[in-house]
């Protein structure tokens, strides 16, 4: 299969040719060393900014380079041996430091991508040691791009014929320009993010709006007053928002209103892939004087004259090239949360996109749709502001320099943080939770079943925790035998053990043979589908339709096949099916009162799609994010919902299921305190694996005394 999207630049070994030594060899390690000292200052100092991030791949490339060259070099054993302690005990530090923050550790992988940045750094680290770079070390020529699979459909083709003068106009859009500035030396965007970690109760939540208007409202619909009060901001010439209204308060007709508020057609509509249909739907009710069309595969069925046009995130590759080009002058992405990670390839099309769109359209509509815009950390800010144009890769763009110019403060100053967060909400930040706006939708709570695996299955699983346990006591015991420093530790030392959780982790993801969190997840899923789905049948009959949300499908199979055996008739959701049928089984749940239960997949049904006819939620496996959990949820506790939502977690007693439950509830807080001002203390990641392992282990060393050094 042909990789689509530009090849990624990774790092290339070096060798004792490429470089031209000036000065001594020990150079070197005195610069790694100081490099690595600052490195760990930063951290301290607080949250990891991108310079950090440079800094740090640069020294691990020039570390991992060092070693090599050490090792190949011609000389004495126990020279060779000198160097390599001292390499190895720089590495170690900086390790160390890595494990402070998941994003670092990333980094430290062998096929990380390399930027430019440290790149750069790493030169002049080499530099400062008395070494002058080979060719190797310059910035390096990405070669063509490899023939991507593009596809243009005919009926784009046929429009473009139709009529030339459709073409984006390039000289319709004037950028703003930011003017000169004070804050032009200060790094701004760590700065940014922590205004949101900093937020108290009385912190903007978003922006101020208009009074609502009902003017674009379809006749025989109705809009919420807090519905109304977005579209009426983008007739008033707003255009960028970041929609952060907590599921179910209708965000997909604000988007299509808003759009036609600001008469931002053709308006491309990027969604994923279980959403597709009820896009299509959604446009033809609130906007049903306007064409939609939606994208499959290459395209082939496609209106290329219709003015809303719909894509999914999996195809958005092939079409790129010319919808780049179709002359959109809106761009809305839904579940937006899904372009977080800026080096996926959904995400780099999607920003393409916008500074296309940005490029040739005066004052674009951009939205980005989400109600858990957060999902593990503070970062997943950065993507989504890219697309919306408030900042660049390193600072802020020009409107929101200005404000922040306009302060009169800069990150030295105690206010900064409050007066910078305003200054980005007001730029389009708009977010409501349904106990402010929406009082007619019933409460909801999650109900915790504690289970017992009793029999062959349960006996399994307990054993498999203890062999986990065992195996990890083990590795933390020779980690902290095998050290070097002679440091005599008092107790359990914790950041070994989170270290050693780490290790586990990537053991994990990597080895197919033993067990491991991910197996045993799975494990515990299997042995709970039986009476999960023994749970749900007997909601089903007492209190109505129930919606079964499991994460994997062999769990989803043993639940059906209950069902089948009791006669409970149920609708599948699943990933596996085309749009088409997966929207026939939405409907027979929702229509068909004689289909008692939706058999949900947790990550194919958990976002976009509306199950309020059911008020009792069976949740039979753990999500790994709070996000997660509450997306599923939100399918029935939405707008239209007339009942008290109870979604019912299947937890199995006394293993490592109860741990991750409690997990999961303590990161909780990351929306709340980021997006709704609220006080509680939040974790600093969602990474509830990791957080697991380090429980599991902690406990296992609580209850054997730890052998002394």
């Amino acid at each position: 299969m042909v990789r689509r999207g530009r090849p990624q630049t990774r790092a290339r070994r070096t060798t004792p040719r490429d470089r031209r030594r000036v000065r001594g060899r020990g150079d070197i390690n005195s610069v790694l060393a100081r490099a690595v000292q600052e490195i760990e200052a930063a951290l301290r100092s607080g949250r990891v900014t991108p310079a950090t991030r440079t800094k740090f791949q640069a020294v691990a490339l020039l570390l991992r380079d060092e070693r090599a060259r050490v090792q190949a070099e011609n000389g004495s054993d126990s020279h060779r041996a000198e160097q390599l302690k001292r390499l190895d005990g720089i590495a170690t530090i900086l390790a160390k430091s890595a494990v402070r923050d998941s994003g670092l550790l990333m980094l430290l992988a062998e096929d990380a991508v390399v930027s430019d940045e440290a790149r750069s750094l790493k030169r002049d680290l080499l530099r400062t040691a008395g070494i002058e770079s080979g060719a190797d070390e310059l910035p390096s020529v990405e070669p063509p791009a490899v023939t991507e699979h593009r596809a243009v459909p005919r009926s784009v083709i046929s429009r473009q014929l139709a009529n030339p003068f459709l073409a984006p106009d390039v000289s319709a859009a004037r950028p703003s320009a930011p003017r000169p500035t004070r804050l032009a030396a200060w790094e701004l965007i760590g700065p940014l993010l922590s205004s949101f970690e900093r937020a108290g109760s009385t912190a903007a939540t978003s922006m101020a709006l208009p009074a609502p208007t009902s003017r674009y409202t379809p006749r025989g619909l109705e809009l919420m007053p807090h519905q109304a009060g977005l579209v009426a901001a983008a007739a008033a010439g707003h255009r960028t928002f970041l929609l952060a209204d907590e599921p179910g308060l209708g965000k997909t007709a604000q988007a299509l209103l808003a759009a036609e508020a600001s008469n931002a057609y053709p308006l491309l509509v990027v969604v994923p892939n279980v959403v597709k249909t009820n896009w299509a739907r959604e446009a033809g009710m609130w906007t049903p004087h306007r064409s939609a069309t939606v994208i499959h595969g290459n395209g082939d069925s496609i209106d290329g004259f219709a003015d809303i046009v719909v894509v999914n995130y999996e195809v958005l590759d092939r079409h790129v090239g010319w919808l780049g080009d179709f002359g959109l002058r809106g761009m809305v992405v839904d579940e937006a949360h899904f372009i977080k990670n800026k080096s996926s390839q959904r995400s780099r099309h999607v920003l393409a996109l916008s500074d296309r769109i940005r490029s040739f359209t005066a004052r674009p509509l951009l939205m980005a749709l989400t109600g858990t815009p957060l999902i593990n950390d503070i970062e997943d800010f950065r993507a989504i502001w890219q697309f919306l144009g408030w900042i660049d890769e390193t600072k802020p763009r020009a409107t929101l320099m200005n404000a922040l110019d306009d302060t009169g403060l800069t990150p030295a100053d105690p206010g900064f943080y409050g007066a910078a967060r305003q200054a980005v909400v007001d730029l389009g930040i708009v977010r409501r939770r349904k106990v402010d706006v929406a009082a007619d939708i019933p409460a909801r709570r999650i109900a915790d079943l504690p289970v017992e695996l009793d029999g062959p299955a349960g006996r399994s699983i307990r054993a498999a925790e203890r062999e986990l346990a065992r195996r990890m006591v083990a590795r933390y015991e020779d980690a902290l035998a095998g050290r070097r420093s002679g440091a005599v530790v008092q107790g359990i030392d914790h950041d070994l053990v989170r270290q050693v959780a780490r290790w586990e982790q990537k053991d994990a993801t990597t080895s197919t043979t033993g067990e491991n969190v991910f197996s045993m997840m799975r494990r515990i899923g299997r042995a709970k589908a039986g009476l999960a789905a023994d749970y749900a049948a007997q909601l089903a009959r007492s209190a109505g339709k129930v919606v079964f949300f499991a994460k994997h499908v062999d769990v989803m199979d043993l639940a059906e096949e209950t069902f089948t055996e009791q006669g409970v008739r149920f609708s599948s959701i699943r990933g596996d099916q085309t749009p088409a049928s997966r929207q026939q089984n939405i409907d027979a749940f929702v229509h068909d009162p004689d289909v008692a239960i939706a058999v949900c997949s947790l990550t194919a049904a958990g976002v976009g799609i509306n199950l309020q006819v059911a008020s009792d939620l069976v949740l039979a496996e753990l999500s790994w994010t709070s996000a997660e959990q509450t997306q599923a949820i939100d399918r029935s506790h939405r707008i239209g919902q007339a009942q008290p939502v109870t979604a019912w977690r299947i937890i199995a007693a006394q293993t490592i299921d109860a741990r991750i439950a409690e997990l999961i509830d303590s990161k909780a807080g990351l929306a709340a305190q980021a997006l709704d001002g609220s006080e509680e203390e939040v974790g600093s990641s969602a990474d509830v694996q990791h957080e697991a392992l380090v429980t599991l282990l902690t406990e296992a060393l609580s209850a054997v005394p730890t052998p002394a050094e």
